[in-house]
């Protein structure tokens, strides 16, 4: 089903041509939802554009273009408004027509794509040997949202997490745990991850103040890099212990990733500066191998070098970076690689994907993207922070969310007097709790900061996803009120949109995909929230003027439909947040 903006838009494109010739044929016809619904559902303002160049009055090249429209099936004739706005306003009919499609349809009428990109997205990327905190929580929830959507349109999506699994840490904590506690490097789970972490944070400090140490750490990086079958042990313990604690995280939030981490990128660091010495980028500075960046300079206006290969012969982040891009595209097939990091790091990215394109490394026809986001502050403004100023544990947030819903629920049961099963109490604590979290993260402009509350977050009211979980209940229970299975209504029944509350829901509804196709592009899920968000309030008006079970005949099936509709586009929507739906809460 083409979306409702796009017919328009085909449609205005074919009469420019119409009314104006060929020349006019890539003229972006300027159809958008309209500012405001007094003057139609859609509007284009592309006669405005146009004064110019054909030497008219706006409001004549307006008449004109009307003039030839062909969409009598969709609209009622477009009028025009102030110096030379076309208004449209969609016919009930059409919108009856639609909803019948959307109604007998499993994905609510929204087509895959025709043509199938591979799309990497990679995401989370905590490190081994530490706790996933909550620095990981956009990441991880940006990342998996983006991947739903995608996937959902019919993308080819391989979701990435480029673990922190290589390095001078692991010497570090390899010789520290010889010292203080050898069976952690030979037995499974001789160690609870919180101790690990604790152990590295010690080993860090000698590290850093003792040079025998520290010497003793860069050898065994050495041995673990020249295969020594022992370290290479050790490390693999270390992993498998850290990777268990990250996939109960994972299952807590719903997430999906194939691990590849920065080991896996080991074998391909040499062809990288081979490569770049072969299109002639490499230059030597201090003994270091770099690439000298275009548009870069230091804080003294000289040429800042992107280093690939240190004086000691060791590679970075930046090597293990190229060798990803080189992968991704030439053994991966990727046409789009996203990476989805905080906007610290938006530096590192230009500065690699500038290297990338200029070694050849990016086929024109490749898109390669860095999708940055902000911090997550507490209700002062700062860093979120544990009141003793140490970063937060992403599993304690997660279970003070559900711990915090689950207590709001046990009030409103009580205030209710109403009786719940534990297992009840526990799975609408869970979904509640998650969700929130998720929601709250999501709803936001990916590339601000934003401020955490768990009250704001678990508010019934408000842009908030107890509010959307909230509306989806709401139809369920006219379900359970009328006897009523949802998803056998009748198809062949004439659909009735007589009031403004069941057009203004309608109009929304068919919005879906348009909303989807703008996420696809420019990968902010926070315009699915609003969309979501905006669905509910409609729905709730539309709940509140149109009585649905005291409705008779045609009219009672279509409110109906219109509210299963409504229902089924929550919980697709919601999901591709990473969201469950609630029957009851």
């Amino acid at each position: 089903m083409k979306p409702i903006l796009f017919q328009l838009r085909s449609a205005v494109s074919q009469a420019l041509v119409k009314a104006f010739g060929e020349t006019l044929k890539e003229t972006d016809p300027l159809v958008v939802l309209a500012s405001n619904p007094k003057f139609g559902d859609y509007q284009s303002n592309v006669a405005l554009s146009l004064t110019k160049i054909l030497q008219k009055n706006p409001r004549e090249i307006a008449q004109n273009i009307i003039d030839v429209l062909e969409i009598s099936d969709l609209c009622e004739t477009p009028s025009t408004a102030g110096p030379g706005f076309i208004n449209f306003t969609l016919k009930p009919s059409y919108l009856a027509g639609l909803l019948k499609e959307v109604q007998t349809s499993d994905r609510l009428g929204i087509d895959p794509v025709v043509n199938p990109q591979k799309v990497i997205v990679d995401f989370s990327s905590p490190n081994i040997a530490k706790e996933m905190h909550v620095g990981h929580l956009r990441s991880t929830i940006i990342g998996d949202s983006i991947a739903r959507i995608l996937e959902f349109c019919g993308q080819d999506v391989l979701r990435l997490n480029h673990v922190g699994d290589w390095g001078t840490q692991f010497g570090m904590l390899i010789t520290y745990l010889k010292e203080v506690y050898p069976d952690a490097l030979t037995k499974a789970d001789a160690l609870d991850i919180g101790d690990l972490v604790a152990f590295y944070k010690k080993a860090k400090i000698r590290f850093d103040e003792d040079e025998t140490f520290k010497e003793a750490s860069r050898q065994q990086v050495v041995k673990l890099q020249s295969g020594d079958a022992e370290s290479h042990q050790a490390w693999q313990l270390l992993c498998e212990q850290s990777r268990r604690e990250f996939q109960k995280i994972y299952d807590t939030l719903n997430i999906r990733l194939t691990e590849r981490g920065e080991s896996f990128y080991n074998p391909y660091l040499g062809d990288v500066i081979t490569a770049l010495d072969e299109v002639g980028l490499l230059e030597k500075d201090a003994g270091a191998q770099c690439v000298f960046l275009e548009g870069f300079k230091n804080k003294d206006g000289d040429r800042l070098p992107l280093i690939v290969q240190k004086s000691d012969g060791g590679f970075n982040y930046a090597t293990t970076d190229l060798a990803a891009i080189r992968y991704r595209i030439k053994e991966d097939r990727a046409q789009r690689l996203i990476y989805v990091t905080d906007s610290g790091q938006a530096g590192h990215f230009a500065q690699v994907f500038q290297v990338a394109e200029r070694a050849g490394f990016i086929p024109d026809d490749v898109e390669v993207i860095h999708v940055p986001f902000g911090l997550v502050q507490g209700e002062d403004g700062k860093k979120l922070k544990t009141r003793a100023g140490d970063t937060i544990k992403l599993k304690d947030l997660l279970d003070e969310a559900v711990s915090r819903s689950r207590a709001d629920l046990e009030k409103r049961l009580a205030e209710d007097e109403r009786q719940e099963s534990p297992e009840f109490i526990e799975k609408v604590s869970q979904v509640v709790g998650i969700g929130a979290v998720k929601y709250a993260d999501l709803s936001q402009n990916r590339t601000s900061n934003y401020i955490f509350s768990f009250d704001k977050m678990l508010a019934l009211q408000g842009n908030t996803a107890p509010y959307m979980l909230y509306a989806y209940v709401r139809v369920q229970g006219v379900s359970r009120q009328g006897g009523i299975d949802l998803s056998r209504l009748p198809t062949d029944t004439s659909i009735i949109l007589e009031d403004a509350p069941e057009l203004t829901l309608v109009k929304h509804l068919l919005q879906l995909s348009e909303v989807l196709i703008s996420v696809e592009q420019d990968l902010m899920p926070n315009r699915l929230c609003e969309y979501l968000y905006d669905l509910s309030r409609k729905f709730n008006q539309f709940y509140e003027a149109c009585p649905i079970l005291k409705a008779e005949g045609d009219r009672r099936i279509s409110r109906l439909i219109l509210a299963d509709t409504t229902a089924r586009t929550l919980k697709l929507g919601l999901s591709l947040l990473g969201i469950e739906v609630l029957d009851r809460m």
